[in-house]
């Protein structure tokens, strides 16, 4: 995911102001926000205990209607930054449909928070969140502490259709909710390599172009800490395909080629920042010359004016993109009315036309889960922060290399676990 795990602030009716300036507010609120929240992030699945019913004590629904009795509030929790792209929607969704919802509050948080403030609230009985937008962390939390509801029976109602409308990648990361979230949005991600081409005249394209850099240039790469960064955590994960390691998905006994490159270039790198925002703001410094980095991540800083717009981009040689996405989930316990609410808002989000609105300026580039939903389709400011940003190499790269799976959430933590103890405790 392009936004770092910590999210913090509120945002209650519609957005005020031009659109530029709305993601800039968001944006400078994020990187606050991170600051503050960014040394709570810990293991997600590894604090959650054992798997449970939520202590909601309310029976899921064996049917619902298709419309509430009467008009709800909405109250939605993004732990993802997943607002960036979809607040206009649901703003949207409220102004077109107000039979279905009366009011929606929006508010921000972080992953590892996710699981034990709502376990909370349902074993009090008192769900007070009706929606959350997560990425994968925070989802797998919720479906290992059995938090979130089975979604899967109320598809032919309210989301006819839904894996066939996906994207085939999509619909490959979308399969990994098991029915208990709905994808939102989905992008590849990468890993990338985002330089100052005034400062770096060879762009590496390989794993040991990368590392002759480094050691070339000592300080002067860097990536955020994994577990808070989506560029750190998508480099991370990639390596082991570029590196051809034995088994991608194993990061206990199927990395040994990553873990000692990593150990390698450690000696070489600049410190690792506990979010992306930090080393961006390296790059635009010159602190920095060559850093790991994502699709969205390219694009957004860039058409927020937060990094130079000079700056390239580039992708290794053979490239296995490992794409991310972000998803909508229910909490057991909200009544019936608030469940039919928040199913009808998820599929006005996914239909093309909302969808085409996730553009936005880039940030989850593409940002579409579903199919058939081109640039063209999107709003006129999308298309032109997206044609001006972006590379017009990425679309060739996306349909030209591989597309895996970002690691479940319970190997990501693992993943981090292991690369604290071997890299980051090391620097």
């Amino acid at each position: 995911m392009p936004a770092d795990n910590a999210v913090t602030g509120t945002l209650t009716g519609s957005p005020t102001g031009s659109p530029t300036r709305s993601r800039r507010d968001l944006t400078r609120r994020r990187v606050l926000g991170t600051l503050a929240a960014a040394g709570a992030a810990a293991p997600v699945l590894t604090a959650c205990g054992a798997p449970s019913s939520g202590g909601s004590g309310k029976a899921a629904p064996s049917s619902l209607a298709t419309k509430p009795s009467k008009p709800v509030t909405l109250n939605i929790l993004d732990v993802a930054g997943n607002l960036q792209l979809t607040k206009p929607i649901i703003d949207a969704f409220r102004a077109q449909h107000p039979d279905v919802v009366s009011h929606v509050t929006t508010t921000t948080g972080t992953a590892p928070e996710l699981a034990p403030k709502v376990k909370a609230q349902e074993q009090a009985g008192n769900v007070q969140i009706q929606l959350v937008l997560t990425g994968t962390d925070g989802l797998s939390a919720g479906i290992k502490n059995g938090l979130w509801y089975d979604l899967k029976p109320y598809y032919d109602t309210f989301l006819p259709g839904l894996m066939a409308n996906y994207q085939p990648a999509a619909a490959s990361m979308a399969a990994l909710a098991q029915d208990q979230g709905v994808e939102l949005v989905w992008y590849p991600s990468g890993p990338l390599l985002e330089y100052d081409p005034a400062k770096v005249t060879t762009v590496p394209t390989s794993t040991d172009a990368l590392l002759d850099w480094a050691k070339a240039h000592p300080g002067k790469f860097q990536y955020a800490q994994p577990r808070n960064s989506g560029p750190g955590r998508t480099l991370l994960m990639g390596l082991p395909y570029l590196l051809g390691d034995s088994d991608p998905l194993d990061p206990v006994n199927g990395w040994s080629r990553t873990w000692a490159y990593l150990t390698e270039l450690n000696k070489y790198t600049a410190d690792y920042p506990t979010k992306t925002s930090a080393v961006m703001t390296n790059l635009a410094q010159g602190t920095v010359h060559l850093i790991a980095s994502t699709t969205g991540w390219y694009i957004n800083p860039r058409a927020l004016g937060t990094v130079p717009a000079s700056m390239k981009v580039a992708k290794f040689d053979k490239l296995t993109w490992v794409s991310d996405a972000q998803f909508g989930v229910i909490p057991k316990g909200v009544s019936d009315d608030e469940l039919i609410a928040a199913l009808r808002l998820l599929a006005f989000i996914l239909t093309p036309e909302q969808q085409a609105v996730t553009y936005d300026q880039g940030y989850f580039y593409p940002g579409p889960a579903v199919k058939d939903v081109p640039l063209s389709k999107a709003p006129a400011a999308s298309q032109k922060a997206v044609r001006q940003y972006g590379d017009p190499d990425f679309d060739a790269w996306i349909s030209g290399n591989p597309i895996r799976n970002s690691l479940p959430a319970t190997a990501q933590v693992t993943a981090f676990d292991l690369w604290d103890k071997k890299i980051g405790s090391a620097k």
